[in-house]
């Protein structure tokens, strides 16, 4: 099988494109034929050791994947071989068949794009973790999500829509604004071009924002978390940014308010049954509508790296996909 491999740290031009044997499933295991996989921002971290996950070389990028189940280990049951699935992995996807356990698969309906559902599980898990799970986020309340055009912030936007928020959408520029208010957002700020903080203010109203949604970091996370009212809560997602923040721990003291972190691989990985039912919230949500798992664009295996280096610069709105076929 043909893999992307990561045979030493660096940018996204020193990956590999090899060949493999393919895999065999252990116990509990099934082998996936990878219609699919889906890239996140850790990738272009990951690839240069530089992400809190750091597996020993050689290993593939790529932590979500769609795609049909091709064998079965021993004691598997409630699946089998032809049935459309996608799943989560830390990292290793980008390969054309992965083995892994039975109970981290979710089916996928036949009705469901293949390469729409391997983009599901990163972003949209992570904000459904973060808005619903350690947010307890309410119909109703405010919202503001930073980067609200990327992968993870555009998921945020969607998945608070479908929890009955009041969104507004935070980007980089009139177009991404756009983009997020086009996904579901109630009003969009251009941080660039206007102050957060009273931006978020003023739509807020009087009582502050109930919730922020953070994946970038750097100078503007101070800013958002000012604009946080009574028993606010701000959810500590990523530093895109490239800068972690250091947060004057008096402004969560004079509001009440919360800084809450939100580890969506870590969840994943000591709850596989969280997991699990999370992807078929998503995978349900999809089906219906409720999100739009948007993906910008798609690119093969070999071309791997330039869609890595797409995200790392920051040219991306929602997903990036590769896929095997």
């Amino acid at each position: 099988m043909k893999a992307v491999l990561c045979v030493r740290h660096g940018p996204p031009e020193a990956l590999e494109i090899v060949g493999l044997p393919d895999p065999t499933p252990g116990p509990g295991e099934v082998v996936v034929d990878v219609a699919a996989i889906g890239l996140n921002f850790f990738d272009t971290l990951i690839i240069r050791d530089l992400y809190q996950v750091k597996p020993s070389l050689p290993f593939s990028p790529g932590g979500e994947f769609a795609g049909t189940v091709a064998a079965l280990g021993e004691g598997v049951t409630g699946v089998a071989v032809g049935e459309r699935v996608c799943g989560y992995m830390s990292y290793g996807a980008a390969r054309e068949k992965v083995a892994v356990p039975a109970s981290h698969l979710a089916r996928v309906p036949d009705d469901l794009d293949l390469v729409k559902a391997a983009g599901l599980i990163v972003t949209y898990g992570t904000a459904l973790y973060a808005l619903r799970d350690r947010g307890n986020l309410k119909a109703g309340e405010t919202l503001a999500v930073l980067g609200a055009a990327g992968g993870v912030g555009l998921a945020a936007v969607e998945v608070g829509r479908a929890l009955g928020a009041r969104v507004i959408g935070c980007a980089s520029s009139p177009e991404k604004v756009a983009f997020a208010r086009a996904h579901g957002a109630e009003a969009g700020l251009d941080y660039t071009a206007s102050d957060l903080k009273a931006g978020l203010k003023a739509f807020a109203g009087p009582g502050g924002l109930d919730m922020v949604f953070d994946p970038v970091g750097g100078e503007l996370a101070e800013q958002a978390l000012r604009a946080l009212g009574w028993y606010g809560r701000f959810m500590v997602v990523g530093f895109a940014a490239g800068e972690i923040p250091k947060i004057p721990l008096n402004l969560l003291l004079l509001k009440n308010c919360d800084a809450r972190g939100v580890a969506f691989g870590a969840q994943a990985k000591s709850d596989p049954l969280w997991l699990k039912a999370a992807v078929e919230t998503l995978v349900g949500y999809a089906h219906a509508g409720a999100i739009s798992a948007h993906v910008d664009a798609t690119f093969s295996l070999d071309d791997c790296a330039k869609a890595i280096g797409l995200i790392a610069g920051r040219r991306v709105k929602g997903k990036v996909v590769l896929t095997t076929g």
